[in-house]
């Protein structure tokens, strides 16, 4: 499959996408004070669990976005009670949902939790909550140290290039536009969001990202049993060497993408993933697409998009995805790359903004009207009539015509594997 280069797209087109990105990660990217309200409500949480008997000397430990500054004003909180018993790994299922009933039992008795849904028989049992005073949702598990390790790894990942954060933010804020960040509905998960970003910054060229490999090249789920310290220190340190290493070998060959650029190429890349995906899996552990049918734990699995989890191989991070909803998720990404191909479009800050976020984002944008899209995942019939209206004037008082990009080719080639 072949190499995509994200800078041969040119930067002077993409002025006004440039200052749209911008605009909605000012608007979406929390301030100080939603980090301290989260930290105070984590500190809300730990005062109550000090009442109940069976989580005498717990410990809560924040994790997922939150830690990997990978969350949004509006993102959720996720909390391991960290069991101090004795137990660690070993807990069952069975003690992990006692535990979280003991806590919703106390959420209720103290009347400091809302929408409280406890979910006994997810992969890993959760415990779902709105506190009252802070109106932050929480979803707490006991002992999750895959958890937490996973979400040092994306810290550090993200530390590694100020525009992955940034490309991240900006992905899960058009997944939820497009109606495809809900795994419940059989869409993406933010994880499989995530990782799909930095596979994208692992296949540009040049490359952004390392292989997950040459940053940690052993399997965190299995290196974590029997959990301590020791261990998690271990492989904080193996990290930060690889990373320090990767670092010295690419400083002089660091690519110089525009974020807007990467946004064009990011859809570009996966506006065929329904076609790529009866194929390929999505392979960060790696950096590149890999036939499914080379890996047998691959091929046992039941999947429409095979997204593996590069700390738990050979898990599918986007195991809930249905060949329906891939359908949806593939147009979603058809669509956006399309609207970008387009000059008009590039012009028209109204429609980039609208097809990029939410009502929410784009109302205090300033932008009236949005996108609508259906079951399909196509765009409605009537949708930015007032924006075409908008730039047809606008086109009309310019004295020169806009140029079109050119396209980039993207046809998979079965004896190499995609590279961007």
């Amino acid at each position: 499959m072949e190499y995509y280069n994200s800078s041969s797209i040119s930067s002077d087109r993409l002025g006004v996408l440039g200052l749209c990105l911008r605009d909605i990660l000012a608007e979406i990217k929390p301030e100080d004070s939603d980090r301290i309200k989260r930290l105070n409500a984590i500190n809300q949480f730990s005062d109550y669990l000090r009442t109940v008997q069976s989580l005498r000397g717990a410990v809560v430990r924040p994790f997922g976005s939150f830690v990997s500054n990978l969350y949004t004003k509006w993102g959720d909180l996720d909390v391991s009670v960290q069991l101090d018993n004795g137990l660690g790994d070993s807990a069952s299922k069975t003690v992990k949902r006692n535990l979280l009933r003991d806590i919703m039992r106390a959420l209720r008795r103290y009347g400091v939790a809302r929408y409280i849904h406890f979910i006994p028989n997810a992969r890993v049992p959760l415990l779902i909550f709105e506190g009252n005073y802070h109106n932050i949702s929480f979803d707490v598990s006991i002992d999750n140290h895959l958890g937490i390790m996973k979400s040092k790894i994306l810290l550090w990942i993200s530390q590694m290039d100020e525009r992955f954060r940034d490309m991240v933010l900006l992905t899960k804020e058009w997944a939820k536009a497009q109606n495809i960040n809900d795994p419940k509905s059989g869409t993406l998960n933010s994880y499989s969001l995530c990782l799909m970003v930095i596979f994208h910054f692992q296949t540009c060229e040049p490359p952004i990202l390392p292989p997950l490999k040459e940053i940690y090249g052993g399997n965190i789920s299995d290196d974590i049993t029997g959990w301590s310290s020791i261990s998690e220190r271990h492989i904080e340190d193996v990290c930060a060497a690889n990373i320090e290493r990767f670092r010295s070998r690419n400083f002089r060959r660091r690519n110089q993408s525009s974020l807007a650029q990467l946004v064009v190429s990011f859809f570009d890349k996966f506006s065929e993933v329904e076609t790529v995906a009866s194929e390929y899996a999505i392979c960060t552990h790696t950096g590149r697409w890999e036939r499914i049918d080379s890996n047998l734990g691959w091929v046992r699995t039941s999947r429409s998009m095979l997204i593996e989890d590069p700390f738990e191989r050979p898990e599918n991070a986007a195991r809930t995805v249905g060949p329906s909803e891939l359908r949806v998720v593939s147009n979603a990404f058809t669509d956006t790359y399309n609207k970008l191909s387009s000059s008009s479009m590039l012009a028209n800050r109204n429609s980039l903004i609208s097809s990029l976020s939410r009502p929410r984002v784009s109302s205090q944008l300033g932008v009236r009207s949005r996108v609508h899209y259906n079951t399909t995942g196509t765009a409605a019939i009537d949708s930015v009539v007032l924006d075409r209206f908008e730039n047809v004037m606008r086109l009309d008082r310019q004295s020169h015509a806009s140029t079109s990009a050119a396209t980039v080719s993207r046809r998979a080639n079965e004896n190499n594997t995609l590279r961007w």
